[in-house]
């Protein structure tokens, strides 16, 4: 199953919508940025590995970030997509990529 960044957003301003706050989602996605790097480090041999799969627990992890990150921003009201697009866009002129994510994703649907 194919999640979008709309649904998920949709989805996150019905379960957060009037009544979680950016600062409390804000928190919760440090907090998972903090795992995340636990993660990395036990990956790394910096940090003594715990019993459990590490590639798993990274997916997990980053899962997570994803959905505060989604959530911050539809409390807010505020549309990924077409930021991130736009975002990249000009990234993409600003660094001499040679295609943009909107140019990437037309390719894509063009090909299936």
């Amino acid at each position: 199953m194919d999640i979008t960044i709309d649904v998920l957003e949709k989805y996150l301003l019905d379960r957060y919508g009037g009544w979680a706050n950016e600062q409390g989602l804000f928190l919760k996605l440090v907090e998972e940025m903090g795992e995340v790097a636990e993660v990395i480090n036990m990956r790394s041999g910096s940090k003594q590995a715990m019993d459990v799969d590490l590639q798993t627990e990274l997916g997990t992890e980053l899962a997570d970030m994803i959905h505060y990150i989604v959530a911050i921003a539809a409390i807010n009201d505020i549309d990924l997509t077409s930021t991130m697009l736009e975002k990249d866009k000009k990234a993409s002129i600003k660094y001499h990529h040679s295609i943009n994510l909107e140019t990437f994703i037309s390719t894509m649907n063009d090909e299936s």
